[in-house]
């Protein structure tokens, strides 16, 4: 089956563009980087969550983009990214793509907006990058245990079944739309915020060639996100903390991260769940364009 290479989904004045690869610090290159950009004004890096990509913020970047120049990153083997044989989907790999993005088109005074795994990702960068990095929005970060399997016992099924020794590989290729919505679905307050054309674009990017591989990489992966936790002291930057009211993350999770950086602001979304930028993409939006 020919696998196309850009997406089925358009938001409008964007366009798609690549960052050719540099040679990561182990030896294996990151293969090229496909980012959207749109938008005029300061630059602002979107990062996705866990098994999606650059389209997430489809709903986001119209509402800011008349005061932000928009860089939404497909990370590494996500999305359209070159899914690069042997690669790393740790915590250090991921985020060394980001400050590519960053530091490759020589983007300063960055906003840079995360959610889930992209939060984390957003703090680490910023940690790495204080002359670059203005300010982190960092919604709903995935630096806990459990993640994406609170979304439900169906989800913790298809985790624990792509973990799984010898037929993890097998069972990531197989992607049911019924099971991936339902997933997907555990992650929203507001269900009806989950599209089935987004479902279809993801699914769609599912049957590349080695996507099962990468996907079962970042499974594996997750912890080095809780590790990430560590390095979030370290940013300059004003950080603005975003969660759901049902977001998978536990109270006592929050709470933790607000003792860690008691300077950051906090915004507690009432109703949304872990996926904010599909379900209630103005709340960020209001947040943006008043700091602009």
């Amino acid at each position: 089956m020919e696998i196309k290479s850009q997406p089925t989904l358009t938001i409008p004045r964007t366009r798609s563009e690549f960052l050719e690869p540099r040679q990561s610090s182990n030896g294996v290159p990151q293969g090229r980087l496909r980012y959207l950009t749109g938008g005029k004004g300061a630059p602002l890096v979107l990062l996705h969550t866990v098994r999606t990509q650059a389209e997430h913020f489809r709903h986001l970047i119209p509402l800011v983009e008349d005061r932000y120049t928009v860089y939404a990153l497909d990370l590494p083997g996500m999305g359209y990214s070159e899914i690069v044989p042997g690669a790393s989907y740790e915590e250090p790999a991921m985020r060394a793509a980001v400050e590519d993005l960053i530091t490759g088109l020589d983007l300063r005074d960055v906003t840079v907006v995360g959610e889930s795994m992209g939060a984390v990702l957003a703090l680490t960068a910023a940690a790495d990058l204080p002359d670059r990095v203005r300010r982190v929005v960092a919604i709903n970060t995935y630096d806990y245990a459990g993640g994406i399997a609170r979304s439900g016992l169906l989800a913790r099924l298809v985790v624990t079944g792509v973990l799984a020794p010898g037929v993890g590989r097998q069972i990531a290729a197989v992607q049911p739309k019924p099971v991936v919505s339902a997933v997907l679905r555990g992650g929203l307050g507001d269900k009806t915020a989950l599209r089935p054309d987004y479902v279809d674009e993801l699914l769609e990017v599912g049957r590349r060639p080695g996507y099962p591989t990468v996907a079962r990489g970042v499974y594996q992966n997750l912890p080095s996100l809780i590790a990430a936790r560590a390095r979030y002291t370290e940013v300059s930057a004003p950080i603005h903390l975003v969660y759901g009211e049902k977001d998978w993350s536990r109270r006592s999770d929050r709470e933790a991260n607000r003792t860690l950086l008691p300077s950051a602001d906090f915004t507690e979304v009432a109703g949304a769940g872990h996926f904010i930028a599909l379900e209630r993409p103005d709340v960020p939006a209001d947040l943006l364009n008043s700091l602009a």
